[in-house]
């Protein structure tokens, strides 16, 4: 344009444009050391160093001794004759087999082997009653061939732990120290290394999870190792263990190996995908009896056969804990020599319930080693099973003392060197010292006796036994000690680091963002320090230095960010709640807080969140009824009733865990005994895609916001993203209930590209479009109404004329620019970011969990609107009935406070295989979706229908962050120290320590997301927002 003069004149001066780069450059260095501060300073190493201190202390560990038993070195003189030192003849005892073919089917419950006996209750066969009697049958119609007892785990129920404990023989813990949890090589002896070294060929099929524990031990030409963890597969790795073993059962291959080790997973697969009670259950195992019969037709008559589990399933066809039918597992051996026997002629029918006669999953070492002329592995705890040493008649007493003696001295030696590295007292061990005086007594006497049948014999063995199994105890108790100073240190450094989220969240009351830099450059600087003095303590204490450098670490930057804040004292408060709706938020995390010292409460804690919720959506109802502006009553009253009844209809899904039975009925899935959705369940993900972008939609046109990026993400790729979930999810049940068996398999499985079509809208277009959007408004010009100017204008050209007459002037026309969503130009920018991560969070979850995940979505809009009509974005209320949120609808996805839950399938919905860091990423989708999603909408709070240029803003969205990690913070203190004082709590290990563990989860991955996603997030939304109207002075 030109000015009057018709010199150009620009739109801005340089002066404006140097304002306004300056201003973008302060803006994002703030933001900058904002974002850094939440990484560095709250979750990365305060929250995790003091979790990590606490664990260290609190998850038992044993002391694993490096000591090997050697095949000439038997723990005892040997005294029948037998000369140590031939693995030909037997190291310790003389050996009954050549070979052994070792059959483990992952899963396998004892009840899936007997016969179905109607109980009260229970008066129906289930699909997996009777379909695998081969192991019953032949140990009923042959005893001296084979026998079948229940084999019990000892949790944690995990196939990893398990493969320990069957080839050490000694107790799992959480941590051994000298391996981990994830599936290290194991570094004490085992039964697999001392075959090994013996030059034995070990061959083994299956399961890749024993390559992990034993690498190099296995014969490289005939081995072959599977994928084991895409449990959508039943029959790929069932299939590659059959193709290859029976060519090796051939009496061509005699000689090629000596143990066989064949590891199914089929049965495991399929009830983890369907549960137990389904006809793929039926089919597996009638697939396993029909392999178990070929194998007895070609088994060699010098080579033992074992079938086993290595632990059992729940009701839905999962495992990890340590329910009765997680740890119930079955055991059987078959001979055609026939030198097996009974005891007592009654124990000649298998148990009818795992719950009599059951053997320890540790015994199998002992008994597999001296059946093939092994030493006893150095650190094993188990004692021989009586069948295979007690002779086919069952009175060959004096064998069975014989090698009860050899385990009893075995146990005996480890548990000295044991307790000399340990540094233990003689009280430790005081009560086994007068039964193993008894038991050598009662030895000398048998030996006096030359007659084998002589009951001295059978006294001596149940001596030798009572000794194992007070042995076993003690051996127990000692490691259950738990480190006390290291989750002290722990407690003290989750305290410290909750007082400065509390200061940080509550107490400060200016611009958080302004004073952030100081906290950072303070507590950066406090951490370093405070983890160099520990070091240097540690080198001259009698102290671990890891664990004294990360204590002092943490107390070093908790004292310097709390120091930060001394010279801005003026500003700050004590954070007390000063109004109803922070009481009220203070007296709810409180009642969580200490409900969580009850085992009933954190058993139903889904129904304490539910009553939570449900009373604040009541007293919001109230609140917004309260107003003035009838707007606001009439739009905050409905949106509470919304929040209402979302809250209501998500408490509709539900998934019990075993201690809430059978007052409480699982709806999540088809059944409680399943594992797959029922057919009705399909529809729901059709549902969403149609409601839930409406429901959005209608949020963003009340505000006038449904613009620009909003139409195209919002009506066109969220809704086809939502409708390609609900396709994959039809054909997810199409396979599964095997709807079409004339359609291929394979071609049912290529609904992953499906899954990979969804994630790559929701991942590329949806963040292309978050990133790059400018704020949702429509500029449109509109024409003014003219306004007509009148003059008074004399008739005659005299000036002096007295009478005037009035004249109109031609009008001019003005236009104005109309702002279209400029009330809520930074809500709604920013509320993109919530919903591209909606189609990856709901493509994860089961059609019920899409459901109840759509209903927090709406949630949350609710929320954010019944804020806005009460003008509560100060207040507390928001990050924490958030926070309530994810806790809750964690639940109503199909989840609790148990291993046995996660949903391990989730990995496979976009993949066929497992790929690294994909797979646990989508686990953890499935697991927290709820977390996730309300953590990434905490800063919507401080940005919904609020000025573009409002000064501080950045500072109120950290405060809501801070709040909202703040809650967690909170929860994770408690369930500590709670679980710290009830660590000898019968409930320990079921209850307590599972909430502690997820609660300590929870709390890092929401500070991850809340820094990452959501305060990552923020800077685009607002940036984008300032290109418009600028960045907000002061």
């Amino acid at each position: 344009m030109a000015n009057e003069g018709g010199v150009a004149r620009p739109s801005a001066t340089s002066e404006d444009r140097t304002d306004r780069k300056q201003s973008s450059i302060q803006f994002k260095a703030q933001h900058a050391l904002v974002l850094a501060f939440f990484i560095l300073i709250l979750p990365s190493i305060f929250h995790a160093l003091a979790i990590y201190l606490f664990c260290s202390g609190f998850l038992l560990s044993r002391f694993v001794l490096p000591d090997r038993s050697q095949c000439a070195q038997p723990p005892i003189e040997l005294s029948n004759g037998h000369v140590p030192g031939s693995h030909e003849r037997g190291c310790w005892h003389p050996k009954s087999f050549d070979k052994a073919v070792i059959i483990l089917v992952d899963a396998l419950r004892y009840d899936f082997t007997v016969p179905f006996r109607p109980q009260s209750g229970d008066e129906q066969p289930h699909h997996f009653h009777n379909a695998l009697p081969v192991l019953y049958e032949t140990a009923v119609q042959s005893p001296h061939n084979a026998f079948l007892r229940p084999f019990i785990a000892d949790p944690p129920t995990t196939t990893l732990q398990r493969l320990k404990g069957l080839t050490t023989g000694s107790l799992p813990t959480l941590i051994d120290a000298g391996s981990n949890f994830a599936g290290t090589a194991i570094d004490e002896d085992n039964l697999i290394e001392q075959l090994f070294l013996a030059g034995k060929k070990v061959v083994h099929l299956g399961d890749d999870t024993w390559h992990s524990l034993f690498p190099g031990y296995f014969e490289p030409n005939l081995t072959r190792p599977y994928d084991s963890f895409n449990v959508w597969d039943l029959h790929t790795l069932d299939n590659g263990v059959n193709e290859h073993i029976f060519p090796l059962l051939e009496p061509d291959m005699t000689g090629r190996w000596d143990v066989l080790i064949g590891h199914y997973l089929g049965v495991d697969h399929a009830g983890h995908r369907y549960g137990p009670d389904h006809p793929a259950m039926t089919d597996k195992l009638q697939q396993m009896d029909g392999v178990f019969r070929r194998m007895i037709e070609a088994l060699d008559d010098s080579a033992l056969m074992v079938v086993m589990g290595d632990h059992g399933m729940d009701a839905k066809g999962d495992h990890g804990g340590e329910s009765d039918d997680e740890v119930e597992a079955a055991l059987w051996m078959y001979s055609k020599q026939g030198i097996f026997g009974r005891s007592d002629p009654a124990f000649v029918e298998p148990p009818a319930i795992a719950k009599v006669r059951p053997v320890g999953q540790i015994d199998l070492v002992p008994t597999l080693s001296l059946l093939l002329g092994m030493p006893i592995p150095f650190n094993n705890l188990g004692q021989p099973i009586d069948e295979a040493f007690i002779g086919k008649d069952g009175v060959d007493y004096k064998n069975l003392a014989e090698v009860s003696r050899l385990t009893a001295h075995q146990i005996h030696g480890y548990q000295g060197e044991y307790a000399k590295a340990r540094k233990l007292d003689d009280s430790a061990t005081s009560s086994t010292n007068q039964l193993w005086q008894i038991a050598s007594s009662t030895w000398q006497r048998a030996v006096r006796s030359r007659d084998a049948k002589d009951l001295t014999w059978k006294k001596a063995y149940g001596a030798f036994k009572a000794y194992e199994d007070e042995n076993l105890r003690i051996c127990k108790n000692l490691w259950a000690r738990f480190d006390l100073v290291s989750m002290t240190m722990g407690i003290i450094a989750l305290l410290g680091t909750f007082a400065v989220v509390l200061a940080y969240a509550q107490s400060v009351q200016g611009d958080r963002a302004a004073l952030t830099p100081a906290l950072l450059l303070y507590g950066a600087a406090g951490t370093a320090v405070g983890g160099a003095v520990g070091a240097v303590v540690s080198s001259i204490a009698p102290a671990s230095m890891v664990q004294l450098a990360a204590f002092s670490a943490v107390l070093g930057g908790v004292i310097a960010t709390l120091a930060a804040l001394w010279p801005v004292r003026e500003g700050l408060r004590i954070p007390y709640p000063s109004t109803f709706w922070g009481g009220l938020c203070f007296l709810s995390t409180l009642l969580l807080c200490v409900g969580f010292a009850a085992n009933s409460f954190t058993i139903w804690e889904d129904e304490q969140l539910l009553f939570l919720l449900t009373t604040f959506g009541v007293l919001m109802l109230a609140s917004s009824l309260g107003q003035n502006d009838a707007a606001d009553r009439t739009f905050g009253a409905a949106n509470s009733l919304s929040f209402l009844v979302a809250t209501r209809l998500s408490s509709l899904s539900r998934l019990c865990r075993e201690e809430q039975m059978p007052y409480c009925m699982s709806t999540y899935y088809a059944s409680a005994l399943s594992s797959t959705s029922a057919g009705w369940q399909t529809l729901i993900p059709f549902l969403v895609a149609l409601a839930l972008p409406f429901i959005i939609r209608y949020h963003y046109i009340r505000s006038k916001n449904y613009q620009g990026s909003a139409v195209i993400w919002v009506g066109i790729a969220l809704r086809l993203a939502l409708m390609l979930i609900a396709i994959f999810w039809v054909l997810n049940a199409a396979d599964d209930g095997d709807w079409y068996p004339q359609i291929p398999k394979d071609t049912l499985s290529q609904r992953t590209i499906i899954a990979q079509s969804v994630l790559a809208i929701a991942v590329a277009a949806g963040y292309a479009t978050y990133v790059w959007s400018p704020p949702l408004l429509l500029v449109r010009t509109e024409e003014a109404i003219p306004e007509t100017n009148s003059t008074s204008k004399p008739l005659t050209v005299d000036s002096n004329a007295a009478i005037l007459t009035t004249i109109n002037d031609a009008p001019k026309p003005r236009n104005k620019l109309v702002i279209l969503g400029y009330a809520n130009t930074h809500g709604t920018r920013f509320f993109l970011l919530p919903t591209i991560w909606l189609p990856a969070l709901l493509l994860v979850q089961k059609p019920m969990g899409q459901g109840t995940l759509a209903l927090c979505a709406i949630s949350i809009l609710n929320l954010l609107e019944i804020i806005d009509a009460n003008n509560l974005r100060r207040s507390p209320l928001g990050p924490v009935v958030l926070a309530l949120m994810g806790s809750y609808y964690f639940f109503k996805t199909g989840h609790q406070a148990a291993l046995a839950t996660i949903q391990w399938e989730s990995a496979f919905i976009p993949l066929k295989t497992i790929r690294y860091p994909w797979s646990p990423i989508l686990v953890t989708l499935n697991t927290f979706g709820a977390h996730i999603l309300c953590a990434i909408a905490v800063p919507a709070i401080a940005m919904w229908k609020v000025p573009p240029k409002l000064p501080g803003l950045l500072g109120r969205i950290a405060g809501a962050v801070a709040t909202h990690v703040l809650f967690y913070s909170a929860l994770t203190l408690a369930t500590v120290v709670e679980a710290a004082w009830l660590r000898r709590h019968l409930m320990l290990y079921r209850v307590f320590m599972p909430r502690m563990l997820m609660a300590s989860v929870v709390l890092l991955l929401v500070e991850f997301v809340s820094a990452i996603v959501a305060i990552g997030g923020v800077r685009w939304s607002m940036v984008s927002v300032a290109t418009v109207f600028g960045y907000p002075e002061g």
